[in-house]
């Protein structure tokens, strides 16, 4: 497969190119910054994995960024199989409402939710190419949401967070109900609480356990159920 991966110089971005390098699949990986110090990691793995590794400079807040990332996407390699949106910032933790600093929520909004539409808008195009020429069984679009964006389980702190993941979820929704018709399969999964910048040293889960279960959703699918919610392993969520 060509898999296209988001946020990709760490954390769970990072696992998933790993991951996806080892099951032989092709990797576009997008950068905010092309820095050396930013992308050792990816350059490394670009030497081990000669001609499976793209690194590609993307600003997911910045749509004319992700336009010129798309096209050179499509001059150079014509097609993508997977949509993997893993950009995302976690800011103003812990925050009392009163205390947030509404900038900081909108910035929140233009990566975590705005920055996936952006990245669709522009690559749902290159992914219809491999649709047309049948090159591979599945085609899909992950987003890499959270359990903070249920309604069911919600709870006070991490505002922007929460918000973001679920105007995201909603985003899934209806890209699910617009693709209906074409075979590309549309998910919005929680990675659980992993050992990242992120989610810090406590965390339980490792991001490469993680992402070698989000790869097993891709290839083998997932139990069908009411909203396109679900955990790493597949189970659904609340939504």
């Amino acid at each position: 497969m060509k898999v296209l991966v988001t946020g990709a110089n760490r954390g769970l971005g990072l696992a998933l190119v790993r991951s996806g390098l080892k099951k032989g699949n092709i990797i576009f990986a997008t950068v905010r910054s092309v820095a050396d110090k930013h992308i050792k990691e990816l350059q490394n793995l670009k030497e081990s994995y000669e001609g499976q590794l793209r690194i590609i400079h993307m600003d997911v807040t910045h749509e004319k960024s992700v336009k010129q990332a798309a096209e050179a996407v499509k001059l150079t390699d014509q097609y993508l199989d997977v949509i993997i949106n893993n950009a995302a910032i976690l800011n103003e933790r812990e925050k009392a409402i009163e205390e947030l600093d509404m900038n900081a929520a909108l910035q929140a909004f233009d990566v975590n939710t705005l920055g996936p539409m952006r990245v669709v808008k522009h690559f749902l195009p290159v992914l219809r190419i491999g649709i047309r020429q049948h090159v591979a069984e599945t085609q899909a679009i992950i987003n890499i949401s959270s359990e903070a964006g249920s309604l069911t389980n919600a709870y006070s702190g991490d505002y922007p967070y929460g918000m973001t993941k679920v105007a995201l979820n909603m985003l899934t929704e209806k890209l699910r109900v617009y693709l209906k018709d074409e075979p590309v399969e549309v998910v919005s999964v929680h990675p659980g609480w992993m050992k990242t910048d992120m989610g810090g040293e406590k965390a339980p889960q490792d991001p490469d356990d993680t992402a070698d279960n989000i790869y097993s959703l891709i290839e083998n699918g997932w139990k069908s159920s009411p909203f396109a919610f679900i955990d790493n392993n597949g189970n659904y969520m609340d939504i």
